[in-house]
């Protein structure tokens, strides 16, 4: 009867690279991030800009952790063709930890390119946005105010998705723990990880244990 329960238990458990709830697509993320996650309004990520449900306009949902990396690491063929052929393209691309409300033209702009330093103060997106993109570098870089967000959404997605092949390379990953350690979680983000734990099912370890970050590059786990 014990063994019986226990493994009743542990099936129940949700699983390394699998999804807690049944939020299975895109489409139904997108529903619960808007009326749910952020049915309060909120920031935007990169540009820190306050916004309202009755001021959303001009706004979507980034990516932090780029689909195109992921349909790379997948091999599924292009978004579309995951989406009708990768049951865990769907749940990957619907993970709340990695969806943020961002300008549309900064998400356009931020496009699928990795984060680092880009020279300069360009402040192309108003003086008030201080995110940054080098096209040729094919680098973007946020405001210190948003890098530790940023940070641990893709640390949080090379972890759970492991098994899947998300990986963050050398020079990516020592940046992103210096950002993860200069720009440590916040109360709101703190909030936010409650939130999603009621809506998803699971929580973002970084958030709640920074030091996490540093032990699992030293064991190697994000490589």
């Amino acid at each position: 009867m014990t063994a019986l329960l226990l493994l009743g238990l542990l099936a129940c458990q949700p699983q390394q690279g699998t999804q807690a709830t049944a939020i299975t697509d895109y489409e139904a993320a997108r529903d619960v991030f808007w009326r749910s996650l952020y049915a309060d309004g909120g920031n935007t990520l990169y540009c820190g800009v306050r916004f309202t449900p009755e001021s959303r306009r001009g706004l979507n949902i980034e990516h932090v952790f780029p689909m195109g990396w992921v349909t790379n690491s997948l091999n599924c063929g292009t978004r579309k063709q995951c989406r009708q052929n990768s049951r865990q393209f769907n749940l990957i691309e619907a993970d709340l930890h990695n969806l943020y409300p961002s300008r549309s033209d900064v998400n356009y702009q931020r496009s699928a390119f990795s984060f680092g330093h880009v020279g300069g103060e360009r402040r192309e997106f108003g003086s008030q946005c201080d995110f940054e993109v080098d096209e040729r570098a094919r680098l973007a870089e946020p405001a210190p105010a948003s890098r530790g967000e940023v940070a641990r959404a893709m640390f949080y997605m090379a972890d759970r998705y492991r098994a899947q092949g998300l990986v963050l390379f050398k020079r990516q990953r020592s940046l992103l723990a210096q950002w993860h350690e200069d720009d440590p979680p916040s109360e709101a983000e703190r909030r936010r990880n409650d939130r999603i734990e009621s809506l998803q099912g699971n929580r973002n370890p970084f958030v709640d244990n920074p030091a996490l970050v540093r032990e699992k590059i030293t064991r190697g786990e994000f490589n």
